[in-house]
């Protein structure tokens, strides 16, 4: 059953998101103005009368995720490794995202670790899988398992470790408003799941000591 499970979700990660109905450019700077006049504010004042415009088109970069697959940035790989076959680590990747329940951005840094089979990725494409799931509506723990199913599925190496680190602003801005409060959540497949001392050694590399 975990197996079938896995593979249903490899293809959902796998797969092209869902086109669902778009409304046209007009009828998403109309809802920017309802919105507007919801928070208080007269949508036709000046400083008021092109932000329907620019915030939907800074949508278009924001969650432009959902117009690219993890399939295009992985596809390409390199056999020339020199026979390298230890772990290669990329950490510090920075990333903008937005929590699925507020809206409101949460922003932080990934870090991704993964034991080669035969062949290696570019470095670059691997921050480029951050940037398309987090151009999405997200919490971070899906965000941190589509990643980590996503380089597992189409890479086939022998191990994938993810760590997330973020600060959720719909923590710090509204609600409890904790400022400072960071979350970080792990996901581990193939030698990182089956031996606790990789998972010490990953946590070890990025923590830098």
């Amino acid at each position: 059953m975990d197996a079938i499970v896995k593979k249903l979700k490899a293809e959902s990660i796998l797969a092209e998101v869902p086109k669902y109905p778009r409304p046209t450019r007009d009828e998403a700077e109309a809802a920017v103005r309802t919105l507007i006049a919801w928070a208080g504010d007269n949508p036709d004042r000046e400083g008021l009368l092109d932000t329907p415009a620019r915030v939907t088109k800074a949508y278009e970069e924001l969650y432009r995720g959902y117009g690219e697959s993890p399939v295009d940035h992985l596809s390409r790989t390199f056999e020339e490794v020199g026979g390298y076959d230890d772990i290669v680590l990329v950490k510090d990747i920075p990333f903008y995202s937005h929590c699925e329940h507020h809206m409101v951005p949460f922003i932080g840094k990934a870090h991704i670790g993964y034991y080669p089979q035969d062949r290696v990725v570019g470095l670059s494409k691997l921050a480029r899988v951050v940037d398309t799931f987090a151009r999405r509506l997200q919490t971070q723990e899906n965000m941190t398992a589509q990643i980590t199913l996503a380089i597992d599925e189409i890479l086939k190496p022998r191990g994938v470790a993810v760590m997330l680190e973020a600060e959720h602003k719909c923590m710090s801005m509204r609600g409890i408003q904790k400022q400072g409060a960071r979350t970080v959540t792990n996901q581990f497949t193939g030698i990182f799941q089956d031996d606790p001392a990789e998972q010490v050694r990953f946590l070890t590399m990025v923590r830098g000591s």
